[in-house]
């Protein structure tokens, strides 16, 4: 799936992801955070969403909310560096 990938500083220097697909606004409900453009129009399946950037089932979650996010709960201490 094509995606606008988005970050936001989180502590310790880790960042949260945010997966849009490509040419959509960022969703409402999470435009009041300042995320930062890391990359447009890129192809981000499951597997390089979860291992790369912490956003576990990004398919499911853009069918299913529009967007998908890291989840920092059950993924502390994997988010990404940088």
């Amino acid at each position: 799936m094509r995606v606008d990938l988005y970050k936001r500083m989180e502590s310790e220097g880790k960042f949260s992801y945010l997966a849009v697909p490509e040419g959509e606004l960022i969703p409402e409900e999470v435009v009041n955070i300042d995320w930062q453009d890391v990359s447009r129009g890129i192809e981000l399946g499951d597997s390089e969403a979860n291992t790369a950037y912490a956003i576990a089932a990004s398919e499911q979650q853009i069918l299913e909310k529009g967007y998908a996010i890291t989840a920092a709960t059950p993924l502390q201490g994997r988010l990404p560096n940088a």
